[in-house]
């Protein structure tokens, strides 16, 4: 019996490893590691706080030479208008902006991209800290904190699962069936009808569009979550499916098998998946993310969800994403004239 159960289990491993199943135990603790390492941590060397200072505001003269005179604890930025200083506060290349209080020009108002994160707190305890050197524990110099994303914690994650959402069915669910059509034989049977190879990924591609949007659209209505721009949404959702829909179908094109496709579509997941969604708690991975195709979609429907933004000023995006998608339509239509694997 012993002898028995020692076979399978060496013939299963065996398996694994012929279908590339066994590459995920080193690759998935080799990615997590690899992102861990490169998500700040805040016990390492000291980095100065980024703070942007409007040229058009009024400040008080005192706090501002004493923030300035604390060079070692601030480093600071001029800007000449609000939008700018937004701009580069959600493209986080400073940790806030100081604006002049409505409640009198011995007070500061501080604008933050989340009042709820480490780097609001660093700020305003940094700031109390100069405070009390410079003339004494008095009444705090910010006196308000305006965060730009002022939605509730559950939208804010939405983005995130919308992503989540639209690559594990671009690429686990569709890489698996296309291999299967393959395993089985089945696609080259279709294609000895008259039914030619772009009849079949045309309808493969529009099968995984169809199951992207069904599954976003009841995400939202099991949420609630109302959309400001549902023009802009659409469009980028739509061309989402479409660019990571046809990346699962070469994924799919490229395997013999089922398992070798689901084995590649977690590989290609994880890249995709972790860096989008932990840009916010990294700069490292905030400066590697725009490098990926998930990114380009990640961050205009995060921008147009939590900021509102319409698809006129996202142009890069979406014409990334439509190139990105007829690239790999165009490669796996040429693989399946060639009957690749099949």
């Amino acid at each position: 019996m012993i002898r028995k159960i020692l076979t399978l289990t060496l013939n299963d491993l065996a398996t694994a490893f012929k279908n590339k199943t066994m590459y995920l135990i080193v690759i998935i603790p080799l990615f997590v590691f690899t992102s861990l390492k490169l998500i700040d941590r805040q016990n390492v060397n000291f980095q100065r706080l980024r703070v942007g200072l409007i040229q058009t505001e009024t400040y008080n003269p005192v706090m501002v030479r004493a923030i300035e005179s604390a060079s070692t604890i601030f480093s600071i930025s001029l800007f000449s208008n609000a939008e700018e200083s937004k701009r580069w506060l959600k493209e986080k290349k400073i940790d806030g902006v100081l604006i002049s209080s409505e409640k009198g020009q011995d007070s500061l108002g501080l604008v933050v991209l989340k009042k709820d994160s480490h780097i609001t707190l660093s700020i305003v305890e940094a700031i109390s800290a100069v405070q009390e050197a410079s003339e004494g524990r008095r009444l705090s110099w910010i006196s308000e904190i305006k965060p730009l994303q002022e939605s509730e914690i559950q939208k804010q994650s939405l983005p995130t699962w919308v992503l989540m959402l639209v690559l594990l069915i671009s690429f686990i669910i569709i890489p698996a069936q296309v291999a299967e059509e393959k395993e089985k034989k089945l696609l080259l049977a279709l294609l000895q009808t008259p039914i030619r190879e772009v009849d079949w990924l045309l309808a493969k591609l529009f099968f995984g569009m169809i199951l992207i949007i069904i599954a976003v659209i009841f995400l939202h209505l099991l949420g609630r979550f109302e959309v400001e721009n549902i023009i802009s949404y659409a469009v980028y959702l739509g061309l989402g499916s479409f660019c990571f829909t046809s990346y699962g179908i070469l994924l799919g094109f490229l395997c013999r098998n089922q398992a070798s496709a689901r084995t590649l579509g977690v590989i290609f997941y994880l890249p995709n998946i972790l860096p989008s969604a932990l840009s916010d708690f990294s700069t490292k991975l905030t400066a590697i993310a725009p490098f990926l195709t998930s990114y380009q979609f990640y961050k205009p429907v995060r921008a147009i969800l939590l900021d509102g933004e319409h698809i006129s000023t996202l142009s890069y995006e979406w014409l990334f994403l439509l190139l990105s998608g007829l690239f790999t339509f165009f490669c796996s239509y040429q693989l399946a004239k060639k009957r690749w694997l099949m």
